[in-house]
C-alpha cells in the first residue's frame, strides 16, 4: 500500500497574521495534512478549527519537555493542539496535523498531530464533534499573531 501525497496549498507569511484559513477544499482526498513552521509572539497555545464553527471541539495533549510531562484535555469552540502554559515558553515550533476522513459526511472528524519544539514534543488526538464535510481550516494562537516567515502547507492524501 503506498500513500500519494498531493500539495494543495502553501503559504509563507509576509506580516504577522491573527489567523491562517485553507478554504474551498475539495473532497478528492481521503485525509488532510497541515504541515507548519511558526514563529509567534506571545502566546503558547495553537488551536485549529473547521469550516469556521465554534462548536464542539475536544482533545488530549500529551507534553513532554526533558524530565517533565503534562497531560490534559480540552473541550471548548476550538481544538487545542499545543501548550497551555504548563509547558512551553516559547512559540516556535513545527507541526504535522492529520486530518482522518475529512470529506466524510457520516463521521465525527478526527486529527492527531505532533509538534516539536526547542521545549519539546506535544502530541495531540482530538474530535470535531460534527459529521459536515471540512471545506475550510483555520489555525489561530490565543493570543498574540503568527510572525513574518511561518510556513503553512496543506495535502490532500489519498491511500492506494
Amino acid at each position: 500500500m503506498t500513500d500519494a501525497w498531493t500539495p494543495l496549498a502553501e503559504l509563507t507569511l509576509t506580516t504577522s497574521e491573527s489567523d491562517v484559513v485553507f478554504s474551498s477544499i475539495g473532497g478528492s482526498y481521503r485525509d488532510l495534512v497541515v504541515v507548519t513552521n511558526i514563529d509567534g509572539s506571545a502566546q503558547t497555545e495553537l488551536f485549529i478549527r473547521f469550516n469556521g464553527d465554534t462548536g464542539s471541539y475536544v482533545s488530549l495533549r500529551l507534553q513532554g519537555a526533558g524530565g517533565t510531562a503534562a497531560a490534559n484535555t480540552h473541550s471548548g469552540n476550538g481544538m487545542r493542539l499545543v501548550g497551555n502554559g504548563d509547558i512551553k515558553t516559547d512559540f516556535t515550533f513545527n507541526s504535522v496535523i492529520h486530518i482522518f476522513d475529512y470529506a466524510s459526511t457520516s463521521v465525527h472528524k478526527h486529527v492527531l498531530s505532533r509538534t516539536n519544539s526547542s521545549q519539546g514534543l506535544d502530541l495531540c488526538t482530538g474530535r470535531w464533534v460534527n459529521t459536515s464535510a471540512i471545506t475550510s481550516v483555520t489555525l489561530y494562537p490565543a493570543t498574540g499573531t503568527f510572525e513574518t516567515g511561518s510556513t503553512f502547507q496543506l495535502w490532500g492524501l489519498n491511500t492506494a
